[in-house]
């Protein structure tokens, strides 16, 4: 039986799958979009991108018939932004059920006087737990946020980010990691975690 090899990308709707595709092309890893769940069951990685409503893109899995797909995934898994919050139990965001994969809900961001809700631009990472998705990565390093819902850290935070309180930038429970922030327009940042995403066996 031949190991598998491809690297997917999940088409969850969101406007950054193109760019997402771009960034691992300028690793020369080729990639496809789909939502088939055989050749997702099939690949030897998986990205899970996305953008908008949690409800939104629970849909979108739940007809494409993903849900379970992915929830029985062994190979690595990286969900980005909203992908990342589709990990979890639960969105405050219309109250929507999760892939439950990481224990615990996303909830919304509170604006304050100088911390507008999305979250939007640089900021750094902190308190980085060692693992091979951010190897060669060090505290106070900046990547790129879009959002406007967090998870709170938990036992399953590997990193976090300051927003008026600590959030969770990346997370990691098995094979499925997840990262709060955009990597594919982090910089070298980004690439260094798409990298080490791409390597982890």
């Amino acid at each position: 039986m031949s190991t598998p090899t491809e690297t997917v990308i999940i088409d969850s709707g969101g406007a950054n799958l193109a760019s997402l595709q771009y960034a691992l092309d300028r690793l020369q890893v080729p990639s496809a979009v789909t939502s088939d769940p055989g050749r997702v069951r099939a690949a030897a990685r998986v990205l899970l991108p996305g953008v908008g409503a949690a409800a939104d893109a629970m849909a979108r899995l739940q007809r494409a018939g993903l849900i379970d797909t992915l929830r029985a995934l062994t190979v690595p898994v990286l969900g980005i932004c909203l992908g990342m919050q589709l990990l979890y139990e639960r969105s405050e965001e219309g109250h929507t059920p999760c892939l439950g994969i990481v224990p615990g809900s996303v909830r919304r961001l509170i604006p304050a006087p100088g911390r507008p809700v999305p979250h939007m631009g640089w900021n750094s990472l902190e308190a980085l737990i060692a693992d091979p998705l951010l190897a060669g990565l060090g505290t106070r390093d900046y990547v790129y946020f879009v959002h406007g819902y967090a998870a709170p850290p938990g036992p399953d935070t590997l990193a976090c980010v300051d927003y008026g309180a600590a959030l969770s930038a990346v997370v990691r429970r098995g094979n499925f990691r997840g990262v709060q922030f955009h990597p594919e327009r982090s910089g070298a940042v980004g690439a260094r975690v798409l990298r080490n995403f791409l390597e982890i066996a």
